[in-house]
């Protein structure tokens, strides 16, 4: 490992002050928070609505508020959901058989209630005795237009947690016990994306957001300094909270350079830039409002992503940073991504996952399976992998897949539809585009999940999405390290090191010893300090606070930025970044 990077400082909590006062605009923990609700109902609050993300403890809310408000009634929105057999028949062509993929659909959560229920709870709400607390997924339907709106949100990953503990079902069914994978693959298809529907036109008018990450200490706070808090994001360079987790093959690189639980077998992935998946710490003095980083692409897409990229990609967040750390670990899955227009007629995604792999670390031994070799007989190689699926025996990916040495700041570039993985001993950053739950694995070298169950086999998929004639020179010519020096200047360095044609995403390196000045061009850029301990990001005419990156950190600069600058913090030598954009 390079000497340079042996004083870690990587942040795992990275937050974004805000500035407003934490005294009146931002409350931690039930009691304060049940104080301020008490406050608006002596004001005059009369109909509240709680509406809930799928995955939060809405039992529990429901609980806190109606012992804090004695004389309350209580109505829940699962109360007009349809039955869970009628959800299942509604769902059961967009969520297929298939344990790992589904079709993306536009159902909302009007699909999901019984009309008859709907009229009888929206009539219990405006007949009742006040206050009336409307509580769940779906309140805003029942109650559309509350005097008080309180919207309880939290972070996918910690929903994975709650799935994998299962503490939780998904929408209006009773499958808490259900394997989490499939609790999962339903949330990815169907609950978020409902959810999402509910939550994108209410950010612009919720009342209080109540951040239940932590149920046991929730924080609150108010409409306004939360809007406040995804102005201040949007407004200067940012990272998201990173998560980690264990997997098959993963390795122990980050463990050293993250500094995580050393109780862990290992630690295989980290997301440090997928805003579905990450959170946004928004810091209100000493509250620290924790929400999903997707919240910030709903309520400022065109500020965030630019004009253009918006234009495409509407609210998704285009660029996707992770780690795959196989360091003193296995090999990847062999693997494929689905081509455009097969992921367009199967899954209903109008875009799909392309990718790279940049190398941050990398043993003498490491290699990265890429493209296949010259002359491969496609019926043979089909032939083996059928009988490896059916444990009739390992298949050979040394016959047919290159596997090329990989080097530290080596860049593979991993157009859809290339067979490719990761071997061991290495640490990768990938760089890829979003969709980022369509691998079609193809062989797995016969080992288990650490579920011990056999990880899912899509070789169907796969066969169906194989370039059979991105072979050894083809891969050569086109995938590995095709860096080009674009400019340079004193102490400084522009590399273009891909991405391929075929892929949306730009990528640039800049080696630099002094600043070097960048411009987002009206577009989002992601980055990574890839060399170096610490630099300082900052803005030539002080538009922002200058902030200090640490090495392997990945960071975004929304595209209304513009203008900014990158240096070496004090005392630290040559230092290097990778950029991401999209072209456009």
């Amino acid at each position: 490992m390079n000497s340079v990077c042996e004083n870690f400082a990587y942040n795992k909590w990275p937050g974004i002050a805000v500035s407003a006062s934490a005294e009146r605009c931002a409350w931690q923990g039930w009691p304060a928070i049940l104080g301020r609700v008490r406050e608006t109902v002596r004001q005059g609050a009369r109909r509240i609505a709680i509406e809930c993300y799928p995955g939060v403890f809405s039992d529990r809310i429901e609980g806190e508020l109606a012992q804090a408000l004695t004389d309350s009634t209580v109505l829940r929105s699962q109360c007009a959901w349809k039955s869970p057999a009628e959800i299942d028949r509604m769902v059961a062509r967009d969520l297929t058989e298939d344990p790992v993929f589904g079709r993306i659909n536009g159902l909302t959560i009007d699909d999901f209630l019984d009309a008859g229920r709907l009229e009888t709870l929206r009539s219990q709400a405006a007949s009742a005795r006040a206050p009336v607390l409307i509580v769940g997924t779906g309140a805003t339907a029942i109650c559309p237009d509350p005097d008080l709106l309180i919207y309880a949100d939290l972070p996918r990953w910690e929903i994975q947690q709650r799935q994998r503990a299962g503490l939780i079902g998904n929408l209006g069914v009773d499958n808490q016990c259900e394997r989490p994978a499939l609790k999962y693959k339903r949330a990815y298809f169907l609950d978020w994306r409902v959810a999402d529907r509910i939550k994108r036109p209410l950010l612009h008018r919720l009342d209080f957001l109540l951040d239940t990450t932590d149920t046991d200490n929730p924080k609150m706070v108010t409409g306004d300094a939360f809007r406040i808090g995804l102005r201040a994001a949007v407004h200067r360079p940012f990272r998201l909270v990173p998560f980690f987790d264990p997997g098959p093959w993963g390795g122990q690189w980050m463990r050293k350079v993250c500094g995580l639980d050393r109780d862990k077998p290992n630690f295989a992935w980290c997301f440090d830039c997928v805003p579905e998946e990450n959170s946004l710490l928004l810091e209100y003095g000493d509250v620290c409002v924790e929400i999903p980083a997707i919240d910030l692409v709903f309520q400022h897409p065109r500020a965030l992503l630019g004009d253009a990229v918006h234009a495409r990609f509407g609210t998704e967040f285009p660029i996707r940073f992770d780690f795959l750390d196989t360091m003193g670990g296995g090999n990847l899955s062999l693997q494929v991504h689905p081509l455009t227009e097969y992921i367009q007629d199967r899954f209903g995604m109008h875009y799909t996952q392309d990718e790279s792999y940049y190398l941050l670390d990398a043993a003498p031994d490491a290699a990265v399976y890429l493209g296949l070799k010259e002359n491969v007989d496609s019926r043979q190689m089909i032939h083996d992998l059928r009988e490896a699926q059916q444990g009739h025996s390992a298949f050979d990916a040394d016959k047919y897949v290159n596997k090329w040495p990989a080097a530290k700041h080596d860049h593979f570039l991993i157009p859809a539809g290339t067979i490719h993985c990761s071997g061991k001993n290495s640490m990768v950053l990938e760089i890829s585009a979003t969709p980022y739950i369509f691998t079609f694995k193809m062989w797995d070298w016969g080992r288990l999940g650490l579920d011990g169950r056999p990880r899912p086999i899509h070789l169907d998929h796969g066969i169906a999405n194989i370039q059979w004639d991105r072979d050894t020179e083809w891969v050569r010519t086109n995938l590995i390290n095709r860096i080009e020096r674009m400019a340079e200047g004193p102490g400084w360095t522009e590399e273009r090191t891909g991405l391929h044609e075929r892929e949306f995403i730009e990528t640039r390196r800049h080696w630099f010893e002094t600043p070097v000045i960048h411009h987002t061009g009206g577009g989002v850029h992601v980055l990574n300090l890839v060399e170096g301990q610490a630099a300082v990001v900052d803005s030539p005419s002080g538009a922002f606070e200058p902030y200090v990156i640490h090495y392997a950190e990945t960071f975004v600069v929304p595209a209304c930025v513009g203008t900014y600058r990158i240096r070496p913090n004090v005392g630290v030598g040559r230092c290097a970044t990778v950029q991401a954009s999209v072209r456009t």
